[in-house]
């Protein structure tokens, strides 16, 4: 680092610059394939319900997020197009043709993304609910500031990349500790590959590793989560005691960081939470040599600093300023004995309070879908829908979907945490009932083949991993028990 410009960064900016548009790229096309039929205008939770609710008093607007939906009357068509444009926005910062312009072209073409994504997500409700949503939105905003090929990355902005991270990372270590004992314990692995929303094709070789591993799982993740993240900031050292040992140890602790999050990516689904904390954690890896090298102050022209536009300089400090101040809030949280978990302390959603799985299940259970087609529901033959991601054929190899995010299949894992029964649940069977289409393709099978089942109803069932004989015996990847009926039967009479 040389004063305002990270001249040792440039890898990482690239990484970030290019990581992080590809998620939004994941980001719209998830919402452009499910946004519709789970919140547009016949959706489970219709967006246009929520907009006419902000609309009745000064107090109800707001709380509604900004959304450029608020302006524009919301429908299914310009949703859509809003996806498109955000999904070729995203792939040309992927391919790095913004770059190669001035540094407002790339900052104008991921504040876009920001603000089209943040409108999506105001309206997302329970579906939009998640961690990695506002750390996508934060990490597209900073993104915006990171500047082109033609200068240095600013120094503000990768330390901004820093505390985001350290942010992440330090307050889900922080939630373990104050949450459930089995982390104070050593004994949260034990359950959590098995009771996780999503598995993975591994996550049943995970489970299966014996006690002293998962113990040494929990104890690795405290030092990556809670010890580790301090020494990201070490390449600040470097301003003041130069040498190659302060961008080793941030180099280190990213790698560290980018190793356990490696792991969490082949034993389960989270969505891009994994593949976000990976693409930032490179924020923290210098490789001199890479970048253009910073000329000597004397021979900079008055409107460069460091190689880098003078207006340049004061926009990124100015951003730097606007996170001095908002991040008082985060920081108290960090280390207040009733720590906010996944929460937002502005419109805006930057500098957020992050963190995940302060407490772990013990038991997996399954909401299970049936619908038959005969006249008398007691005496029917039941079939079962077959979700995407979620367990449901005991001989399915759970797939890897990841940083692919099924929506419903994940509203689905919480439904038995002892929530009453969610309204979008209701819709839901309503639009299994009616054979709708667009909910259909959602699921992975239809038992009736686009044809309307006469009963629908909720079955539960306890899921766990077969051990290694009973899968020799069966070949099966799971075991059930029957717990009863949770909802149902429905039919549309």
């Amino acid at each position: 680092m040389d004063g305002f410009a990270a001249v040792d960064f440039e890898f990482a900016r690239q990484v970030l610059q290019r990581g992080i548009a590809a998620l939004y790229v994941v980001a719209f096309l998830s919402s452009l394939n499910q946004f519709r039929p789970l919140l547009g205008e016949r959706g489970l939770l219709p967006a246009p319900d929520l907009l006419a609710w902000a609309r009745r008093s000064p107090r109800t607007r707001r709380m509604l997020r900004p959304t450029l939906f608020r302006y524009a009357r919301y429908s299914d068509r310009r949703l859509a197009a809003l996806c498109w444009a955000g999904l070729i926005v995203a792939a040309s910062l992927v391919c790095g043709i913004p770059q190669l312009l001035s540094p407002w072209t790339p900052m104008a073409c991921f504040l876009l993304l920001w603000l089209g994504y943040m409108s999506i997500v105001s309206l997302g409700q329970t579906f939009y609910g998640f961690g990695w949503e506002m750390l996508l939105l934060e990490a597209g905003f900073l993104a915006a500031f990171l500047g082109s090929n033609a200068e240095p990355p600013p120094t503000v902005v990768i330390v901004l990349f820093w505390w985001l991270l350290f942010r992440l990372e330090f307050g889900a270590g922080m939630i373990k500790i104050r949450g459930g004992h089995e982390w104070r314990d050593l004994t949260a692995l034990m359950y959590h590959h098995e009771t996780q929303p999503m598995p993975g094709p591994l996550s049943r070789q995970a489970h299966l590793l014996p006690r002293w591993f998962h113990k040494g799982e929990v104890l690795g993740n405290h030092f990556a989560q809670l010890v580790v993240p301090w020494f990201l900031f070490a390449p600040l050292l470097g301003l003041v005691a130069p040498g190659p040992w302060p961008a080793i140890v941030g180099a280190v602790a990213a790698v560290i960081v980018i190793a356990t999050q490696l792991w969490l990516i082949v034993t389960g689904n989270f969505a891009w939470l994994n593949w976000a904390t990976v693409v930032i954690a490179f924020s923290a890896i210098g490789i001199p040599g890479i970048g253009s090298p910073v000329s000597d102050p004397p021979s900079d022209p008055p409107w460069l600093l460091d190689g880098m536009p003078l207006p340049w300089v004061v926009v990124t400090s100015a951003v730097g300023a606007l996170y001095l101040v908002l991040s008082w809030a985060p920081l108290r949280n960090l280390f207040a004995r009733r720590q906010l978990m996944n929460a937002s302390f502005n419109r805006w959603q930057l500098a957020n309070a992050y963190g995940a799985f302060g407490t772990v299940t013990k038991q997996r259970i399954e909401i299970v879908v049936e619908g038959t087609a005969d006249e008398d529901p007691d005496a029917g033959s039941w079939r079962e829908y077959a979700f995407k991601g979620k367990p449901g054929d005991l001989r399915r190899i759970p797939g890897q979907v990841a940083p692919y995010h099924l929506r419903l299949d994940w509203l689905m894992w919480f439904l038995p945490l002892g929530r009453s029964l969610d309204d979008w649940f209701t819709v839901f069977l309503i639009r299994l009932l009616q054979a709708d289409a667009p909910t259909l393709r959602l699921l992975a099978h239809d038992p009736f083949g686009g044809d309307r089942p006469r009963w629908v109803r909720a079955v539960s069932y306890r899921y766990r991993f077969t051990t290694r004989a009973e899968f020799r015996r069966s070949r099966q990847r799971w075991a059930r028990e029957p717990r009863g009926v949770v909802l149902g039967p429905l039919s549309l009479r």
